[in-house]
């Protein structure tokens, strides 16, 4: 059997049920479809971002380690976006100019509010995946008791208790059960997969400011001459 002449027929059986429902039915539909059709952009959009981002932090790890100067590196570093790293080498950087370098406190605490502040510009949509994980089954489980209720409510006015009555009410209903399904589980495996680049990202961007604060050039400091003690007066 030809697998597209099969895909066709299904999906030619798929809109008749569609057709065929009632108008809460097709309410829900709709709404599972604006879930579904969002969750997928917002998944597209990231998996392109983090496929970018770890590139290029790879790239720019290379060329931190290569560099001879922090001014070599800083003249370069934007080219390397959308890596998070950059965004923390820049305002470490921006701390050792503005501090001299005398204490690297300050800019390992600039570096770690950089590093939150580009996770947080990762995390942006990605809840709506979640709340779409768990909000469409529920969803489409309404839209199914609906069906089911009208269907009942149908069988009750023919007075005809049949299989053959009631199977197709019911098909029609189930309809909203597997469109819930089917926009939330790719939903909830987006979620987890792009949580877990997240943090290993943020892993990474931990590593990269303990790498900078290990190599950075603090100014030389020279020893402060002893001061000599006073010349005791002991009375004679």
């Amino acid at each position: 059997m030809n697998p597209y002449w099969l895909a066709s027929a299904v999906g030619g059986e798929v809109f008749d049920l569609v057709s065929q429902t009632g108008f809460v039915a097709k309410t829900v539909l709709a709404l599972l479809l604006a879930f579904s059709v969002l969750s997928w952009a917002i998944i597209l959009s990231k998996w392109s971002l983090l496929r970018r981002a770890r590139v290029q932090s790879g790239r720019f790890v290379r060329a931190f380690r290569k560099a001879q100067r922090l001014q070599d590196i800083a003249a370069v570093a934007d080219q390397f976006r959308p890596s998070p790293l950059v965004g923390v080498f820049d305002n470490g950087y921006e701390e050792f100019k503005r501090s001299g370098g005398r204490s690297l406190l300050p800019i390992q605490r600039a570096m770690q509010i950089a590093n939150s502040e580009e996770l947080t510009r990762f995390e942006r949509n990605v809840p709506w995946l979640a709340i779409t994980g768990a909000v469409t089954p529920f969803v489409g489980l309404f839209g199914t008791v609906w069906g089911i209720i009208d269907a009942f409510h149908g069988l009750g006015t023919a007075g005809a208790a049949t299989l053959r009555a009631v199977a197709p009410g019911i098909s029609e209903a189930l309809i909203t059960t597997a469109a819930g399904l089917a926009a939330a589980i790719p939903a909830v495996i987006a979620y987890n997969l792009i949580g877990s680049s997240i943090r290993d990202l943020a892993a990474r961007g931990d590593d990269f400011a303990l790498e900078m604060l290990n190599a950075w050039p603090l100014p030389q400091r020279t020893a402060a001459p002893k001061r000599q003690s006073p010349i005791s007066t002991s009375p004679r």
